[in-house]
């Protein structure tokens, strides 16, 4: 299993790394790369009409501003798409956001809270649980500490 997280410019990094940390808490691989939709086109399509037979079984893309990133890549594989528009600019990722969830139909780009790269990954995990029970476990486990974290704050905040 396998998740490829694609960023259109090095500064979104740090918003990359959240979901890496995701990614390896639950064990799923991934490749890291940095694809700009506007001034590598041409390396973006290439990434995405190969990236199923490199492996790839769902898609991360973090973009901010104009975020054509995730569009691209959903116009041109028929693997799930998950868009992470991030904030970069004086709408505070607004625009991103914008740009990422607003795709013609037949194109649907899966989009989260601006900067929301945990949610991504996670949304990633389930996706990738339909086929791997292992990590259906893994993701009932995780579901079990959330609701266990919770009732304890709870528990402590009424004593």
């Amino acid at each position: 299993m396998k998740v490829a997280l694609v960023m259109g410019s090095i500064s979104d990094k740090e918003v990359v790394e959240k979901s890496q940390k995701v990614l390896d808490d639950f064990g799923v691989e991934y490749e890291t790369r940095v694809i700009s939709a506007h001034r590598t086109p041409e390396v973006a399509f290439d990434f995405a009409k190969n990236a199923k037979n490199n492996g790839i079984e769902a898609i991360i893309t973090f973009a901010g501003k104009a975020a054509h990133l995730g569009g691209v890549i959903a116009g041109l594989s028929t693997l799930p798409v998950i868009g992470v528009p991030v904030k970069s600019s004086l709408m505070d990722g607004l625009d991103s956001l914008l740009s990422i969830v607003q795709m013609p139909k037949g194109v649907p780009v899966a989009t989260v809270a601006v900067n929301g790269a945990e949610n991504a990954a996670i949304l990633a995990v389930q996706i990738l649980a339909i086929k791997y029970d292992e990590l259906a476990k893994k993701l009932e486990d995780y579901k079990v500490k959330m609701r266990d974290d919770i009732v304890k704050i709870d528990a402590e905040l009424n004593k």
